[in-house]
Parts: structure tokens; sequence; C-alpha cells
């Protein structure tokens, strides 16, 4: 998988050091439509569940020690997998990049023409 949950966690952290980012977030936050769609979410009953599970385990300082190791290793592993995308995405731009030159290059050239016609003899 290409976008990895990992590598999408590691994007995520980029974009938090982000201030445009940030800035576009608050907004979307201040969107009444977008308030509305994050009130559904926290009125759901599984949401809720799972809200309370994790305010237990944050209780637990062993708990929360294993989970932010957890977390520091999913960041570092999105980090390596973040780089090798943005390296493959600029060899397949370069790549694309260089067959659109060699496709202009051969569109603005003359076809090539040869002055003796194959097959007649001058006598």
């Amino acid at each position: 998988n290409p976008f990895g949950s990992n590598m999408m966690l590691a994007q995520l952290m980029q974009d938090m050091q982000d201030p445009e980012m940030m800035r576009e977030a608050q907004k979307m936050m201040n969107d009444p439509a977008f308030q509305e769609r994050m009130k559904q979410l926290t009125d759901n009953p599984q949401f809720k569940q799972h809200m309370d599970q994790t305010s237990e385990t944050m209780k637990d300082p062993e708990k929360m020690k294993e989970m932010e190791e957890k977390m520091k290793g999913r960041v570092a592993q999105g980090q390596k997998e973040l780089e090798e995308f943005k390296k493959k995405s600029a060899e397949l731009e370069a790549e694309e990049q260089r067959k659109k030159e060699n496709a202009k290059k051969k569109k603005n050239q003359k076809p090539k023409t040869s002055s003796k016609k194959k097959g007649v003899k001058k006598v």
C-alpha cells in the first residue's frame, strides 16, 4: 500500500509544523458545517466508547509509555516511507518530463527526406 497509515501519520506530523497548514486547519474548524460533522461524530456511541477507553489507558503511566514508544516507531517508519514515496514521485515526474521533451523535439524535427528516389536508376 503506497499510502500506508504510518506514512500518513508522518505526513500529519510534518503538516502540523507548517504554520500555513495550521491556519487552513483553523479555518476549517471554524466552519459551521465542519462543526456539525464533528458533533455527529462525537455523539456516536462507538466514538464515545473508544474515547473512554483511551482516557483510561492514558491514566496508566506504563501503558502511556508503551503507546508513546509505539507512536514514535510508527512515525519513524512513516518518515522512511514518506521519503521513499517522495523520491519515487520525483523520479516519475522527471521521467514524464523527459518523455514530454523528447516528444516535443520529435514533433519539431523536419521529416527526413531523400533527394534520390529508391528503385529508379538514371540512365
